[in-house]
């Protein structure tokens, strides 16, 4: 007989995970969709990244629809973002009519506002559109008084953009 164990990961206010559905989002997109966890190692900076290759949306002009890719990379502080919730908030730009630019900053605000992390950055790769590509970048860094720690986040953030950048997307 197989025993199983635990970490002590705190996972009793997750709403979403473990459900056996996804409920549909109301009222379209929004930080309110971004559940998150305490981070058991803040102490060790590393680097998060999910990467959702079924990103929709719609022209805030014409209503056709867009197609992409949404990868955020951040590094946590103290919170960590549930990926259900995660692909949940995800889904709720389904039926959402904006630019990508704004999608793409949107997305990155959201996340910064729910986790606060140490570094951010949401790359929306979306797909060619009467033949143009379109990949948007937007970043943040959490401002930081220690200069040691600051240096710190910003080479490993550099030798991630360098080396690291996973699926082999543009970095």
């Amino acid at each position: 007989m197989t025993s199983f164990t635990r970490s002590d990961d705190q996972t009793g206010h997750l709403k979403t995970l473990g459900t056996g559905h996804m409920p549909r989002p109301e009222g379209g997109p929004g930080v309110h969709l971004l559940e998150t966890f305490p981070n058991r190692f803040p102490h060790r900076p590393y680097i998060i990244s999910l990467a959702f290759p079924e990103y929709t949306s719609l022209c805030p002009v014409t209503g056709q629809p867009d197609f992409g890719v949404i990868v955020a990379e951040y590094i946590p502080a103290e919170l960590c973002v549930e990926s259900k919730s995660f692909k949940l908030y995800m889904f709720a730009y389904r039926d959402h009519h904006s630019f990508m630019e704004t999608i793409t900053n949107t997305v990155l605000e959201d996340l910064t506002e729910a986790l606060d992390p140490l570094w951010c950055r949401v790359k929306g790769l979306f797909s060619p559109r009467g033949g143009t590509h379109i990949h948007v970048f937007a970043e943040h860094f959490a401002p930081l008084a220690d200069e040691e720690r600051r240096l710190e986040i910003r080479n490993i953030v550099s030798e991630w953009k360098r080396e690291a950048a996973p699926h082999g997307w543009e970095r």
